[in-house]
């Protein structure tokens, strides 16, 4: 039965974390960002391994991605137009042929126009997205993460963990 609500207790915990605005507002900037670029490559790879080291929020961040991978579907075609855009410039082929003959780097998919359309769509949207949530973070963040941690299902599913460990030692 712990072993079943483990996964939601850890995603409570990082919901409810100690986070400061900057870390909500980063964590969700940072989550669009992956959730925009499709998966399956070593840059999605790469930019969840960089989230996950990172000490954002990782339950905001997650949430951020999944919205963006929802919404990312439907604007594969101006990806699409974007990447070709970006890849096509005749002052990059130099620096796209050089990237190309690094060993790892093919591996990221630059090359094909949705993955960098996505890739500098999600970099042009970070500072935004980052700016424009950190107020609402500020404002709304502690006030939910209170009333949160009030409810009696959080507070027995994060007591659970407790009581698994005193089970554990005796």
């Amino acid at each position: 039965m712990f072993l079943i609500l483990r996964p939601i207790r850890l995603l409570l915990r990082a919901a409810l974390m100690d986070s400061t605005p900057r870390q909500m507002s980063m964590g969700l900037a940072f989550g669009v960002l992956v959730g925009l670029i499709p998966k399956g490559n070593l840059l999605a790879i790469g930019l969840a391994m960089l989230l996950a080291a990172s000490r954002l929020n990782l339950a905001v961040a997650g949430l951020g991605a999944m919205a963006a991978a929802l919404i990312a579907v439907s604007c594969d075609s101006l990806f699409d137009s974007i990447g070709w855009y970006v890849l096509s410039q005749p002052s990059l082929s130099g620096l796209w042929i050089q990237l190309y003959e690094t060993p790892w780097v093919p591996w990221t998919h630059f090359d094909n126009s949705i993955v960098m359309g996505s890739f500098v769509t999600g970099l042009a949207l970070l500072l935004p997205v980052h700016f424009m949530t950190k107020p609402l973070f500020a404002k709304y963040a502690c006030t939910l993460a209170q009333y949160a941690r009030n409810t009696w299902l959080v507070r027995v599913m994060l007591g659970a963990e407790a009581v698994e460990r005193i089970s554990l030692v005796e």
